[in-house]
C-alpha cells in the first residue's frame, strides 16, 4: 500500500475530512456554535494526521479542502438545513472529539460513534408537550404572575406546543408559523382571562410565548459575532429577530381583532 494513502495507521485523508465533515453536519445542524464546529473538524482530522486541512463554516453550510504536495486533493460543500436545537447530540459530539485522542479510537470507530449519534432519538411529542407547558407555566411566575395566571400560562403552553408540532412544523413556513403561534396563545389567554381563569393578562402572554422564543439562535448569533464570525452571528441574528417580530405580530393582530370586537380595555 502506498504511504501517500494512508493516514495514521489505516486512515485514509479522504476518509477522514468526510468523517470531520459529518461531525461539523452533525454540529452546526443541532445549533452548535461556528468555533465549536470548526475546533472539533480540526481537532478530528490533526489527531489522524491530516495536516492540510481548512474548513469555512457558515450558519448553513461547510466549505472543506485538504490536500498538499503529499496528501491527495480534497473538496467538499455540504449544505446544512436549519432545524431545532438539539444540544444532546452537540454535547455527544463534542464528548466523542475528545475521547478520539483519550482512548485512540479508529476512524471505523468513529464513524460508528457519529452514526449512532445521528440517529439518537429525540424526546418524545407528549414530552415537548409537558415541557412547553411547564415552561410556559413557570417563567409566568417569574415574571409576576400569579398561581391562576401559572395555571393558564401551563395550559396555552400545551395546545400551544400540539399547534406546533402537528400544524405549523409540518404544513407552514416559519413566519406564518410564529404568527399563528402568537396569535393562538393570546386568544387562549385572553379567553383564559375573560372566564376568570388568570389575574394578569400580560403576564399570562409573557410566559406562554416562551417555547415560540428562539433562545439557542440568539445566543450563538451573539457568540459568533463575538469570535469573529460576523457573516453566521449575523445570520442567525437575523433569523432570531424574525421569529421575534412574527410572534409580536401574531400577538399585535389578535389583541387589535379582540378591541375591535369588544371595544374596551385589555389590560
Amino acid at each position: 500500500m502506498k504511504t501517500d494513502e494512508i493516514v495514521t495507521g489505516m486512515a485514509d485523508e479522504s476518509m477522514v475530512l468526510e468523517t470531520a465533515m459529518e461531525a461539523g453536519h452533525i454540529l452546526l445542524e443541532n445549533g452548535a456554535e461556528i468555533f465549536r464546529v470548526e475546533e472539533t473538524m480540526d481537532r478530528i482530522c490533526r489527531h489522524f494526521g491530516v495536516k492540510s486541512d481548512n474548513f469555512f463554516v457558515l450558519s448553513n453550510g461547510i466549505f472543506a479542502t485538504g490536500g498538499d504536495g503529499k496528501e491527495r486533493t480534497f473538496a467538499k460543500v455540504q449544505h446544512i438545513p436549519v432545524r431545532a436545537a438539539r444540544l444532546d447530540r452537540v454535547v455527544a459530539v463534542n464528548q466523542l472529539s475528545r475521547e478520539v485522542e483519550e482512548k485512540n479510537l479508529t476512524i471505523g470507530e468513529v464513524q460508528a460513534r457519529l452514526r449512532q449519534i445521528q440517529d439518537m432519538p429525540g424526546k418524545s411529542e407528549l414530552m415537548q408537550i409537558l415541557a412547553s407547558g411547564v415552561g410556559s407555566g413557570c417563567f409566568c411566575y417569574l415574571f409576576g404572575g400569579s398561581l391562576m395566571d401559572s395555571a393558564a400560562a401551563f395550559a396555552a403552553g400545551l395546545i400551544l406546543y400540539v399547534y406546533v408540532l402537528r400544524v405549523s412544523s409540518p404544513h407552514l413556513s416559519k413566519i406564518v408559523g410564529n404568527i399563528g403561534g402568537g396569535a393562538l396563545v393570546t386568544l387562549i389567554c385572553i379567553l383564559c382571562y375573560r372566564l376568570g381563569f388568570g389575574e394578569h393578562l400580560n403576564h399570562m402572554i409573557i410566559g406562554s410565548i416562551i417555547p415560540l422564543v428562539p433562545g439557542v439562535p440568539f445566543t450563538n448569533g451573539i457568540r459568533d459575532i463575538a469570535d469573529g464570525d460576523y457573516i453566521s452571528g449575523a445570520v442567525r441574528l437575523l433569523d432570531a429577530i424574525l421569529v421575534f417580530l412574527c410572534i409580536a405580530i401574531g400577538v399585535g393582530v389578535m389583541f387589535t381583532l379582540y378591541r375591535r370586537l369588544t371595544g374596551g380595555a385589555m389590560l
